[in-house]
């Protein structure tokens, strides 16, 4: 059966209604899963089954029944452990139909289809007695219910509900405690991701308005690879603090809690970004552990596991405070049953009323991605555009800026333009832009072809291109499909900025993130194969000939060919009506395993200013990339690697069309000896 979707075209902004089956969205959401990323966490599996072990040992030393309860059991891998060490019993609840369904394949597939029962429910609607998912209470209780937030997926009231109706008085728990910690930190990079910072344009110091600079923001946390910030880019205030754990074979409570540390500062500074993590304790004695911690704190960073189904968390404090050495210092965090927040006290908080919930009051952190935040304080990429401008403007200059919440409206009137109009996408993005001090007329756009009574005698049509609808690098053409529309409007020597754009690709390796793609086989001795199988139908439904979006820095890969540009959008021009294609082939140059390719968009401003949403710097001699931490790029899983031998024989192939009535790129890839 199918059925009609109206889906908004983030390339052509047109609304596409198009005939999608009823399996379509689950499709997309087993694709794009993390379960294999979680069954190739090595680290994750052992201390698991280790606690398991013991757990069971436990019980059985008590002379008692080992009753397994699992709550959240994805492939039914931890019931399985548990059968094996020894339980007598499980019931594995997984509330995910697809998920529960291969579960009981993998676990009849490995013969414990006797000792496993997958229960298809949310565990809160699980029951207990003769007619019921459950004959008996347990003793154990088993979850895999964390994000990187610790609590985001709602492991609080799941154990909460767990222990009043499905678990035993004084039942074991795997893992047994989870503690989160947290470090003060000053980080001119990470700040950057929180609040719009001053910037100088040809002498003119640009403020934010107070409504936003004196916006707390969003509290919602930030997850990332932590590993993959440098610890250079940071100055530790305080200790690592240890703010809170959770003893989840005890009851557990998911209502509003707040915790504090106190703390004399290590050193002077603005105190502004929280880095937090946790570990999981999998046994009682705290002598099983599984870290959250980032590469950099281990003796050896290589030898830290890499997951990302789990990362590190970057909390932002509401107001940025200036704190000396040695002073007294009270770090609160509190949260609610599903998220964290913190804030940072002079003096010991117990005297006044918990810290509230940060709340945006300006808009901005409603509308702008933290990487958006970073990109706008990005002073190099500002220079880039300041300067294209100012070699374009000219006294008569009549100015048209279409991007969601850019600031090049305000750059071109600082510079000097006779008038400047600014034409947002979203509406939420105007009430920001509004604050910002210029004489400039603004224009909101909501659908092309309205509201163009100002809109005329236009000399320059300027843009990033940014738009808050796209996901992949080639979504942001969508300028080029304004600049189409409002071509009536320009003068007949208008300037074009960006003038164009070209799309580029290179072959790489990847140093982790291939593990998200790849088939498992057999996890721990157990054998996973039909999951690896419904993921892989998955893909095939639509999503293989696809590419993804990813930020890369966060991913360190090797290049294993050179970086090409392989297809050109000129902006100066009209979108044609015909597709525009490119085939070619890039040899294979270092030895490494080629897991896919990675594309990204390069902005050419004027003919000798570029600005990069990938690659910003040279690939070196061994292959090590430097990527735009500002935006994504797309990443072509190939079907299965290649092992490149680097001497060139091999190449890979691609074969891209662009299609202008659909704004997307078909796609392919394959790898070929010559």
């Amino acid at each position: 059966m199918k059925t009609f979707c109206g889906r908004a075209n983030p390339t052509t902004g047109a609304l596409d209604w198009v005939e999608e089956s009823e399996e379509y969205d689950y499709h997309q959401e087993i694709a794009r899963s993390c379960y294999a990323d979680m069954l190739h966490d090595h680290d994750r599996n052992v201390k698991y089954y280790q606690g398991i072990r013991a757990a069971v040992a436990r019980v059985k030393a008590r002379g008692e029944k080992v009753i397994i309860l699992d709550i959240g059991t994805g492939t039914g891998l931890l019931s399985m452990m548990a059968v094996t060490a020894g339980a007598d019993f499980c019931y594995a609840v997984e509330v995910f139909k697809p998920m529960a369904e291969a579960a009981q394949c993998i676990v009849e597939k490995n013969g414990f289809s006797e000792k496993i029962k997958i229960i298809n429910k949310h565990s809160t609607d699980v029951t207990v007695g003769p007619d019921g998912d459950m004959q008996t209470k347990a003793n154990i209780l088993i979850t895999e219910l964390f994000d990187t937030e610790l609590i985001g997926e709602g492991a609080l009231p799941s154990y909460e509900h767990a222990h009043q109706n499905l678990v035993q008085d004084g039942c074991e728990a795997v893992p047994h405690r989870a503690t989160v910690y947290a470090q003060l930190v000053e980080s001119e990079l990470l700040w950057s991701w929180a609040q719009l910072q001053p910037v100088e344009v040809e002498g003119a110091r640009l403020v934010p308005p107070p409504a936003v600079s004196r916006c707390a923001g969003a509290h919602s946390v930030c997850d990332i690879q932590l590993s993959q910030v440098s610890p250079r880019s940071f100055t530790p205030l305080g200790p690592l603090c240890t703010m809170f754990s959770v003893d989840f074979s005890k009851p557990v409570s998911s209502a509003f809690q707040s915790h504090s540390s106190q703390f004399a500062a290590e050193s002077g500074g603005r105190a502004q970004v929280i880095l937090s993590w946790w570990d999981l304790d999998m046994d009682p004695s705290g002598s099983i552990v599984c870290t959250m911690a980032p590469s950099w704190t281990y003796p050896q960073p290589k030898r830290a596991p890499w997951r990302d189904h789990w990362m590190q968390s970057v909390y932002f404090l509401p107001v940025e405070t200036r704190v000396t050495e040695g002073q007294q210092l009270s770090l609160t965090v509190c949260h609610d049953d599903y998220s964290l927040w913190y804030s940072l006290h002079k003096q010991d908080p117990q005297t006044d009323a918990p810290p509230s919930r940060p709340c945006c009051t300006c808009q901005a952190h409603l509308v702008w991605t933290r990487p958006r935040f970073g990109e706008l304080n990005d002073r190099r990429r500002t220079e880039s555009y300041v300067s294209a401008l100012r070699s374009v403007l000219r006294e008569d200059s009549v100015c048209l800026g279409v991007s969601d919440g850019s600031l090049l409206p305000v750059f071109a009137h600082v510079l000097g333009a006779k008038k400047v109009l600014r034409l947002d996408h979203v509406g939420p993005y105007c009430s920001f832009t509004n604050q910002i001090p210029s004489d400039s007329d603004i224009v909101f756009l909501f659908s092309l072809g309205l509201r163009f009574g100002k809109l005329q005698n236009i000399s320059v049509l300027m843009g990033e291109p940014y738009f808050s609808t796209s996901l992949l690098p080639w979504h942001s053409l969508f300028f080029w499909y304004c600049r189409t529309t409002l071509a009536g409007l320009l003068r007949p020597n208008a300037t074009i900025l960006p003038c164009s754009a070209t799309l580029h690709m290179m072959a790489v390796e990847f140093q982790d993130l291939w593990r998200i793609r790849a088939p498992c086989g057999t996890c721990e001795g157990f054998d996973v194969t039909p999951m690896d199988e419904m993921v892989q139908q998955s893909l095939d439904f639509r999503e293989s000939r696809e590419a993804e979006p990813h930020p890369l820095w966060e991913y360190p890969c090797r290049a294993l060919t050179q970086s090409s540009a392989v297809m050109t959008f000129d902006f100066t021009q009209r979108v044609p009506q015909e597709s525009i294609s490119s085939q070619g082939s890039l040899p294979l140059i270092r030895t490494g395993r080629c897991h896919g390719v990675v594309l990204w968009m390069e902005y050419h401003l004027t003919d000798d200013i570029s600005v990069s949403a990938g690659l910003i710097g040279p690939i070196s001699e061994q292959g090590e990339c430097e990527w735009s931490r500002h935006r994504k790029q797309g990443v072509y899983f190939l079907r299965s690697p290649w092992e490149s031998s680097g001497d060139g024989r091999a190449a890979v192939s691609y074969s891209l069309t662009f299609e202008p009535s659909l704004g997307d790129i078909k796609m392919d890839f394959s790898v070929q000896s010559q």
